[in-house]
């Protein structure tokens, strides 16, 4: 019997996911506008074998640009820039649903899943923030559950897009003159309370049907959202007993729905720091944490808590009498996260601020390769994930001593692969994932 194995996302953050990371003598401040960068990871990425990569947005310029370098490529122009100088690896975008429209954007997927042989992957996100909403002509941000119900219009627009050209609606017969079938082409025709959409969409169906769907919220919303539709969720638990209770409660929610429990995969985020030692691995955490600046943080965490500038004290607790997330019309869960963490750890703010600077609240880990490869299995091994959500706090050399050092170990446990193949697969496929069938075609009965 072959034994389960993991699935590993590369998820690529500028300099690394540590926000003291460009401060290092060997980060390039100016790394997160440069092509070479990038194709640089994906391919380290790849030579690890893993199975996608992904990269996160936001339609804001993110806080101040005093704390780290600031600003992002688009990720669906970067990720088909990417798609040419790499073979085998998924590539996953997030784009909102709150600040795009489906046509342009099933568009702008379609395409990059045909340049890429099959490789397109969007994490969907309804994007928290008023900032945001500001840069789109609106006074405040829509509120939690309303952004929800529009990504889920969203998102159905988009699937009947995706439908509109059966398989085999080219025909191409040269001798008769016939280029496609008419009868083949389903145009949405989509009235709804967010979203009028008339027409097919006017790029034909691509190899995957559509891009694996992934999302990254874990309110009731966001839980409700990815049940329905996700195929990949990457979540964020500071322990294993909160990540094997998000990941139980997910699978049956997935299966309330009417889905296959197997058809989504839960990958927690993990940033391995890691060491020949483990005294090493502690020594490179607390060289970053030297490098923090306090003030940053405490600006950071008082916009998350919705407080006033001003209320946090750097060596004080956080305050007693903070909101419920249900008071939250922002990031919920990760508020959730956060203020759990600070409370079950008996954390100062600037402890707190130490701990969230690798990984924003995902789990951060320094050991050696053998040490982060048994957290990894543990977690893997105890239903608490399908695999996980790599975020190396520095880049290049984080990614690159986690793919030399502790992808070894997990290929001789046989919990990950030793080669892509030879055979072209397309990013379903490497997550275990069925083709979707179109929904304009009757599959026959089996009799």
């Amino acid at each position: 019997m072959t034994r389960r194995q993991l699935h590993l996302n590369a998820f690529l953050m500028n300099t690394g996911h540590h926000e003291a990371s460009w401060r290092l003598p060997e980060s390039d401040p100016y790394a997160h506008v440069d092509l070479a960068h990038y194709v640089r990871l994906a391919r380290i990425a790849e030579r690890g074998t893993f199975d996608s990569l992904f990269l996160a947005d936001g339609p804001q310029l993110w806080n101040s640009v005093q704390q780290r370098p600031a600003g992002a490529l688009e990720p669906i122009t970067l990720l088909t820039a990417l798609a040419t100088a790499t073979e085998h690896i998924g590539l996953i975008a997030t784009a909102s649903t709150s600040y795009n429209s489906p046509y342009n954007l099933a568009r702008k997927f379609a395409t990059l899943d045909h340049l890429s042989g099959g490789r397109a992957g969007w994490n969907i996100v309804t994007t928290a923030g008023a900032e945001a909403a500001r840069n789109f002509g609106l006074d405040a941000e829509p509120a939690h559950a309303e952004r929800y119900a529009r990504a889920a219009e969203f998102l159905d627009v988009a699937l009947k897009l995706w439908d509109s050209w059966e398989d085999d609606a080219i025909v191409a017969d040269k001798e008769a003159g016939v280029w496609g079938d008419d009868a083949k082409i389903h145009p949405p025709r989509h009235q709804g309370r967010y979203f009028s959409v008339e027409g097919a969409l006017n790029v034909p169906r691509t190899p995957q049907g559509y891009p694996l769907l992934v999302q990254a919220g874990s309110s009731e919303d966001g839980k409700r959202f990815a049940a329905r539709y996700a195929e990949a969720v990457f979540t964020a638990q500071q322990t294993i007993e909160d990540a094997r209770a998000f990941y139980a409660d997910l699978k049956a929610r997935t299966v309330a729905a009417g889905r296959d429990a197997d058809h989504i995969k839960v990958l927690p985020g993990i940033v391995p720091v890691i060491g020949s030692t483990e005294a090493e691995a502690l020594a490179n955490e607390r060289l970053l944490e030297d490098h923090i600046v306090h003030a940053h943080g405490v600006d950071r965490l008082e916009r998350l808590l919705q407080l006033a500038p001003g209320s946090l004290e750097l060596d004080g607790p956080l305050p007693a009498d903070l909101p419920p997330e249900s008071a939250i019309e922002g990031a919920k869960s990760r508020y959730t996260l956060v203020v759990e963490l600070a409370r079950r750890d008996r954390l100062t703010v600037r402890q707190l601020i130490g701990r969230l600077g690798g990984g924003r609240g995902h789990l951060t880990f320094a050991g050696t390769p053998e040490q982060v490869a048994d957290t990894i299995e543990l977690w893997f091994e105890s239903g608490a994930a399908d695999g996980f959500n790599i975020m190396p706090a520095v880049l290049p050399s984080g990614l690159e001593a986690f793919v030399d050092h502790v992808v070894p170990i997990l290929r001789a446990r046989g919990l990950l692969r030793t080669e892509y193949g030879s055979a072209r697969r397309t990013l379903r496929e490497r997550y275990g994932l069925p083709r979707p069938a179109n929904q304009h075609v009757i599959i026959p009965a089996l009799v």
